[in-house]
């Protein structure tokens, strides 16, 4: 990697991708789109108004009831 350290991907139980670092992300639509942030949320659930960037909609989801 010639001196650069990799980039850091954290998957969360209930939530985004984050990554740190500044992201290029490439869409299926072959659009690319640029987070600059030290850290991004990156959307898996779907419910994003602001794909493919989290917007904390998962929050909303209601989580399957547990079993006794």
């Amino acid at each position: 990697m010639s001196g650069r350290n990799p980039t850091r991907v954290v998957v969360t139980d209930d939530g985004p991708l984050l990554v740190h670092g500044p992201v290029e992300v490439e869409l299926p639509d072959g659009r690319v789109v640029v987070s600059r942030r030290a850290v991004t949320g990156l959307c898996v659930c779907g419910l994003s108004a602001r794909p493919p960037f989290c917007d904390t909609s998962h929050r909303r989801r209601r989580r399957p009831e547990e079993n006794p």
